[in-house]
C-alpha cells in the first residue's frame, strides 16, 4: 500500500460531499495549524442552537452526533487512506456536545467546557490515550474524544457544584 502525504489524503475529500463536510467539522479540519481546536470552534454555535432546545431532545440529538460520527470519520478516513487525519474534527464536534451536557447558561461556562475538553483532548490521560492507540475505524476515531468529553462534562459539572 502506498503511503500518502497529508496533502494528498486531505486532497481526496470534497466540501461538496456532506460525509465530508460533516467530518471536516464544516471545513474547519482544514485549518493549517491546531485543527482540533478549531473543529471545536465549529462546534459552538451547533451547541448554542441545541442548548435552547429541553434536555431529552439534547441529548437525543447529540446521541446521535455521535453515533452517526462513527460512521462520518470511518468514511472519511477510508476516502483519505489515512486513520484520523487531523483534518477530521467531527469527533471533536461531538466531544463538545457531551462535555455541554446540562451545563450552567453562559458564556463562561462554555469557556470552561471548552478548555477542559481540549486539554483532555490533547493530554489523553488514561484511557483515552490507550483507546486512541488500541481502537482502529471510526470507532476508534470517536471514542477518545467522546471519553474527553465525558471527562471534561464530569470537571464542569464538580466546577458549577463548587461554585453555584
Amino acid at each position: 500500500m502506498k503511503l500518502l502525504s497529508q496533502d494528498q489524503a486531505l486532497s481526496r475529500l470534497s466540501l461538496k460531499n456532506p460525509v465530508h463536510f460533516l467530518a471536516l467539522g464544516f471545513g474547519s479540519g482544514l485549518a493549517a495549524k491546531a485543527p482540533g481546536t478549531f473543529g471545536t470552534l465549529a462546534a459552538v454555535p451547533l451547541y448554542l442552537l441545541l442548548a435552547q432546545l429541553p434536555l431529552s431532545w439534547y441529548l437525543v440529538v447529540t446521541l446521535v452526533c455521535v453515533l452517526a460520527g462513527i460512521y462520518i470519520c470511518d468514511k472519511a478516513a477510508k476516502d483519505m487512506g489515512v486513520h484520523d487525519h487531523g483534518a477530521i474534527v467531527w469527533d471533536e464536534v461531538a466531544g463538545l456536545l457531551i462535555t455541554m451536557i446540562a451545563a450552567p447558561a453562559g458564556v463562561l461556562w462554555l469557556v470552561v467546557g471548552f478548555v477542559l475538553f481540549r486539554l483532555f483532548d490533547i493530554i489523553k490521560p488514561w484511557p483515552i490515550r490507550w483507546l486512541d492507540a488500541k481502537v482502529e475505524g471510526g470507532f476508534g476515531i470517536m471514542i477518545d474524544d467522546v471519553l474527553a468529553g465525558i471527562f471534561a462534562l464530569i470537571g464542569v459539572q464538580v466546577l458549577a457544584a463548587f461554585i453555584q
